[in-house]
């Protein structure tokens, strides 16, 4: 699909650093080396709070900006953690160490030494500010997706995906108000662990593209994703839904999506080192544009099969199901024309809210598509899991192909940026649901006690206003 001269060479260049860079070392810092340099590195680093969020700038060299945001977010990298061990050992059955294992085995000799460092220097930052984590501890929370939602499941040949979703749309040209690209985003998992993903990382490496990212615990990706870079390029997802391959040999999905961000220049660029050698993990939509151009592309990305589509004027949309026909019935088991299915649901809306603003959609309009409630399959305002702003808490499961009654899972954030705000870097995000309906925690577990193994790790999602960020430059 991708065959363009510059693509191929840029390929061979990242295959030969791959080829070179097999072991999990990088530069090691003695403790003494890390006193000397902790105030020097943490001056060039700041982190700010309000409205939910958690604004972190870094920078520097691999291990020193890993230092910075392990430092800076010391305390939610612990309760990341303990929250993941919790919940995987209640749905698995087996301890955080099994997982901690089987990520050092897979992992270990496909990730470049570059981001190998920034996660040492993650963990090293981490134990500065009083909190014990190994190296081992910080690789597996960089692969939680692979491990937990693939390589898991096919473990215990279940071949399902039961991981986080999401909703988005990409726009351009005849589509968006003054020609520009318009993207808008929000999250969607359980709100026992996306509540993690309120962290905004402003990364400026010594080499290669600064990026502006959400990003959920101590990824050095995003793994939610939004994310702008100084080469022009802004990207989202929204995660294939009932996807069934894996391969176990391949590069995760931390390396390849933060490559990408790192040193792509331009869409072939990126889209090339996402599906070379490619795993499987987070099997995406993916929806990328280029503010230099205004075009704008969609990646389907499975495991065997991927497909690109470009385009100057319209929209590309997702919302957990796929749209090439091969890689939806050769890789998934999912029905995609079942209107009482989220995912199902949610596409055919948004194909009904991007038709109806066509020439029209800006940042504003993305905002209110992303609170939207109306469910197509009742046809009638109805927040639930079918729509744009999900809500499980609020589906009583009557309806079939519903998930289980009442799960404390939905939409927690939304995000919006066109191209003027990613030229400058910026974006506005809300944290909560765009529809500015509150989730009281306490309340919920006294309403719905089945979910009481999640106490003291569900937590309040308070409603809170759209806000610009960063919040300084």
């Amino acid at each position: 699909m991708i065959s363009n001269q510059r693509v191929r060479v840029f390929l061979l260049l990242s295959s030969a650093l791959f080829l070179s860079s097999c072991a999990p070392g990088g530069i090691k810092y003695k403790d003494s080396d890390i006193a000397r340099q902790k105030e020097k590195w943490l001056s060039k680093a700041y982190r700010e709070d309000k409205n939910g969020w958690i604004f972190v700038h870094i920078e520097g060299k691999p291990f020193e900006r890993g230092f910075q945001r392990g430092y800076l977010t010391a305390n939610e990298i612990e309760d990341f953690y303990k929250t993941f061990a919790y919940i995987q050992e209640y749905q698995t059955g087996e301890n955080i160490d099994y997982f901690a294992k089987a990520s050092k085995k897979l992992f270990t000799g496909k990730v470049s030494p570059e981001y190998v460092e920034e996660m040492q220097g993650m963990a090293a930052g981490a134990r500065a500010a009083g909190k014990n984590i190994t190296d081992d501890q910080m690789l597996l929370m960089n692969g939680f997706i692979d491990i937990a939602y693939y390589w898991w499941p096919k473990e215990r040949q279940k071949l399902r995906n039961d991981g986080p979703g999401c909703s988005a749309f990409i726009a351009t040209g005849d589509a968006t108000s003054d020609g520009s690209i318009v993207m808008a985003h929000n999250s969607w998992s359980s709100y026992s662990l996306i509540r993690f993903c309120n962290i905004i990382v402003d990364v400026t490496p010594d080499k290669g593209n600064r990026i502006l990212m959400q990003s959920w615990g101590p990824c050095i990706y995003s793994a939610t994703d939004f994310f702008i870079t100084s080469a022009g390029l802004i990207g989202t997802e929204t995660t294939i839904g009932a996807f069934e391959g894996y391969n176990p040999g391949g590069r995760p999905v931390f390396e390849r999506a933060r490559y990408a961000m790192q040193y792509a220049e331009d869409i072939n660029e990126w889209a090339g080192i996402m599906i070379k050698d490619n795993s499987g993990a987070y099997a995406n939509s993916w929806l990328i544009g280029d503010t230099k151009t205004g075009e704008i592309a969609l990646l389907e990305l499975g495991l065997k099969n991927h497909n690109l589509e470009k385009k100057k004027n319209g929209y590309f949309a997702g919302s957990n199901v796929a749209e090439n026909i091969k890689l939806l019935r050769q890789e998934t088991n999912a029905n995609n024309i079942d209107i009482r299915n989220s995912a199902v649901a949610r596409h055919t809306r948004w194909e009904q809210l991007l038709s109806e603003n066509k020439g029209k959609i800006d940042v504003e309009a993305a905002k209110k598509m992303l609170a939207d409630h109306y469910d197509v399959y009742l046809k009638k305002e109805n927040p639930s899991s079918r729509t744009i702003c999900g809500h499980y808490e609020l589906d009583d499961g009557a309806v079939p192909a519903s998930p289980s009654p009442y799960l404390p899972s939905g939409a927690i954030d939304g995000k919006v940026v066109d191209s003027n705000m990613a030229k400058a870097l910026q974006f506005w995000a809300k944290w909560g649901s765009s529809c500015d309906r509150n989730f009281d925690a306490n309340e919920f577990l006294k309403e719905h006690p089945q979910y009481n193994w999640q106490k003291g790790y569900l937590v309040d999602l308070p409603n809170q206003p759209w806000k610009i960020l960063p919040l300084k430059q």
